[in-house]
């Protein structure tokens, strides 16, 4: 149920409706834009009488939100959000390019890397420590050692720090060294592990799944974002269908579908969407042009010999080029690369 409040609404008023709310057995949840302030109440109440609240002073409006995902929802918020980390906005104008490796390897490679993505103005450093591969075999990350090395590159050159959570036993360790936590393709329905991610702080970038819908994806969302975290953005990665061609099918149709139904922000990844470097470019162009609010893209300095996905990471000049490209692009779209 939303409640839109009257815009000379006191804060008395306001207070007094979300303690009618409690009293019924309502999760509260507040919204305040730039042109309404807007309560959520969460709740399973099919045949509870919303007059209740209608009558209520300083009550505007009231009506149910017929979706499943309430919060994620533009019902509850019309507004975008707009997550800020220190001096970058992911949501608002600008198309926020996060780059790096998929692995961190060692201190020279991601010093070496995090160097050339500060040069095109990226703003945000990617790289695993903690990587989930589909073998028990393959190169499992670096752990802590390797957060460590990141978070001292992106230190060193002014960048801010997305990076992969796996478990819940990893959340602690990797919030002192990250910015923002990255939830991969294979946990978006990890259902405690969203849970405690929504009692932190930090920034939540929610990837879909390998055969999930747009709805089950902002299900998802739903569970951090209902925990009490409301930085939550999405990401489109591709997904698994008959196609075997590239690595998955890059959901490019998600992007305006998203901006529909939600005003959370919606981050594309070209990278493993595709699984190869040649197919980068143009999915990365196309995402820009469909209206994402950022990218995640694979690079690296020798890719033959990367530890994980050398397949799909760009070398660095080719991701100097894309980055004037993507600057083309977005202006006619009257945006910018932030």
């Amino acid at each position: 149920m939303v409640i839109i409040l009257q815009n000379n609404a006191s804060e008395k008023q306001i207070e007094d409706i979300k303690s009618h709310l409690v009293d019924y057995g309502f999760q509260i949840h507040e919204s305040r834009g730039v042109q309404k302030t807007i309560l959520g109440a969460i709740g399973v109440q099919p045949d509870f009488d919303i007059r209740k609240i209608r009558i209520l002073d300083g009550v505007a409006d009231v009506y149910r939100i017929t979706v499943p995902y309430k919060l994620a929802s533009r019902d509850f918020k019309n507004d975008n959000t707009v997550i800020k980390i220190n001096d970058v906005e992911i949501g608002g104008n600008k198309i926020i390019l996060m780059a790096g490796p998929c692995s961190i390897e060692s201190e020279s490679q991601i010093f070496k890397l995090a160097e050339i993505v500060a040069k095109t103005g990226t703003k945000i450093l990617r790289g695993g420590a903690f990587k989930p591969r589909t073998s028990p075999y393959s190169f499992q990350g670096l752990g802590e050692d390797g957060l460590k090395l990141m978070r001292a590159a992106a230190d060193e050159y002014n960048l801010i720090v997305i990076t992969e959570v796996m478990q819940i036993n990893q959340i602690d360790v990797i919030e002192k060294y990250t910015d923002i936590f990255q939830i991969g393709a294979r946990n978006m329905q990890n259902f405690g592990l969203l849970k405690e991610l929504g009692a932190t702080h930090k920034p939540v970038m929610l990837k879909r799944g390998l055969s999930a819908t747009i709805e089950e994806t902002l299900m998802s969302a739903e569970y951090i974002l209902s925990s009490g975290n409301p930085n939550v953005m999405l990401c489109e990665r591709g997904i698994r269908t008959f196609e075997t061609y590239t690595r998955n099918t890059f959901d490019v149709s998600a992007i305006p579908v998203v901006h529909k139904k939600s005003h959370l922000p919606i981050v594309a990844d070209p990278s493993h969407a595709t699984g190869y470097r040649d197919q980068v470019p143009p999915i990365a162009r196309a995402a820009v042009a469909a209206g994402a609010d950022g990218l995640i893209i694979e690079i690296h300095d020798n890719p033959e010999k990367a530890l994980s996905d050398g397949p799909q990471a760009l070398l660095p000049q080719t991701y100097i080029n894309l980055v004037d490209e993507l600057k083309a692009i977005a202006k006619i779209v009257n945006r910018e690369i932030g």
